[in-house]
């Protein structure tokens, strides 16, 4: 079972130098809007320059398993410096980014991961009536109102059990006998829901809890959720393959009709179940920078931060390839099929109350990603009955419906397209990262 350590990461020389505040905070503020951060995004009250804009982070509790035989949680926590975010924040409005902390949000939200994405229009318009799943392991009591937050503070609307739209359930569908609630897990859950949310914030969000993190406990949690209706189940954990997956497959993942997604993992190479299941869609991840040299006005290359840390990516030893795949140099199943956002670094905005003080925390890892594709699946729309929505991307594979990233690598590794992002297909970043919604539609 891969675990992951705490880690630095310099972001370049240009990041490391402490910059000085040039304008007024009212300034600040009208610049911010002007630059389209949104109106709950608030210029900082003046700040002394950052001394280092190295962002540091940490693996989240849940990444290290509890138990033998239980899986991992795929997400990382920003504990300093600056992000992308702040940086590009800071540009826009002329004035010194400060390190991250949990007063105000220091990671992208949902204008900016739909702008990133082609999905301004999308998020508008899709996704009423449709249920986005997640499956995590154990409770998050705190789950409802720091999604409340969330959604409050970028403008959503309400998202609540009250009103329809948030529901929460052990793996047997029921609302009042929930797991023993978990700190680490809790922070995945807030990671998961937000995401949902910023990419579909018009869907209806399933919560469904497992008892503990084993593959018998989440598979039954993935049955719960499509029992319960959901067309849409995002999967945020992984652990090494084992000559059981291809029965774990019949068991919990070969729902035809319904978009499983699966964070690839976030210890480099090497591949893990259950993004290795050939049900599933499995989505890598990348590192995210608002650009002003390209059209789309974002890049994206592979997010590696070491040889231990970064999308996973691969080749399976045991599941077979699906029909669909045709890369020569993996004789099973290729991993990943798509890929989002997942370096902390470039990460993404979470708030987050339990076991942690309560506020605003950066997060990345591939459980960042997963949730991110399983909400763009739901923009696109019910999947036809009987497919199997992984295909679906292969079928607008080299398009423009897709952002092919060509830049970076997660290892070394002898077929190189399993670990180095090249023009078209390739292990890190599968066919790319979403440009609007036709891609996941089929």
């Amino acid at each position: 079972m891969r675990t992951t350590t705490p880690t630095d990461r310099s972001d370049g020389p240009s990041t490391r130098r402490g910059l000085r505040r040039v304008a007024a905070a009212a300034a600040a503020t009208a610049a911010l809007l002007l630059a389209g951060f949104g109106t709950a995004v608030q210029a900082d009250a003046a700040q002394p320059a950052t001394t280092s804009s190295k962002v540091t982070w940490t693996a989240t509790p849940c990444s290290t398993p509890k138990k033998t035989g239980e899986l991992a949680c795929h997400s990382l926590r920003v504990t300093g410096g600056v992000t992308a975010f702040q940086r590009a924040r800071a540009k826009a409005a002329g004035v010194t980014p400060r390190a991250a902390d949990a007063t105000t949000p220091s990671g992208y939200g949902p204008t900016d991961l739909q702008s990133a994405y082609g999905l301004t229009s999308a998020a508008a318009a899709n996704g009423a009536g449709e249920t986005i799943a997640i499956v995590d392991a154990y409770n998050d009591p705190n789950a409802e109102a720091d999604l409340a937050k969330y959604r409050s503070y970028y403008g959503l609307t309400a998202c609540t059990t009250a009103n329809g739209c948030f529901r929460k359930v052990s793996q047997t569908g029921s609302t009042t006998s929930l797991p023993t609630s978990d700190s680490g897990w809790s922070e995945e859950i807030s990671l998961d829901l937000d995401m949902a949310s910023a990419v579909c914030p018009k869907c209806n969000i399933l919560l469904v809890e497992a008892t503990s993190a084993s593959m018998a406990n989440l598979g039954k949690s993935v049955n719960e959720a499509v029992t319960l209706g959901a067309k849409y189940v995002s999967n945020s954990y992984g652990g090494s393959e084992s000559s059981s997956d291809t029965s774990y497959d019949s068991s919990y993942f070969n729902h035809p009709g319904v978009a499983i997604t699966v964070s690839a993992g976030d210890s480099a190479y090497g591949a893990e179940y259950p993004a290795a299941s050939k049900y599933v869609t499995s989505v890598g991840g990348t590192a995210l920078s608002k650009s002003s040299s390209t059209s789309r006005g974002w890049t994206e290359s592979v997010w590696k931060t070491s040889s231990t840390e970064g999308t996973g990516s691969g080749c399976s030893a045991y599941d077979a390839k699906p029909t669909w795949q045709t890369d020569t140099g993996c004789s099973k199943r290729a991993i990943s099929d798509v890929s989002a956002v997942a370096d902390p670094a470039t990460g993404v905005s979470v708030y987050d109350s339990y076991g942690v003080t309560a506020g605003w925390y950066t997060f990345g890892g591939t459980s960042a990603s997963s949730p991110i594709i399983a909400a763009v699946y739901a923009l696109a729309g019910t999947p036809s009955s009987g497919s199997y929505p992984a295909k679906f991307p292969y079928t607008a594979a080299g398009t423009s419906a897709l952002n092919d990233v060509t830049s970076g690598n997660n290892g070394t590794c002898t077929t190189s397209y399993l670990c180095t992002a090249t023009s078209g297909y390739d292990g890190p970043t599968g066919w790319g990262t979403p440009e609007g919604v036709s891609a996941f539609t089929g």
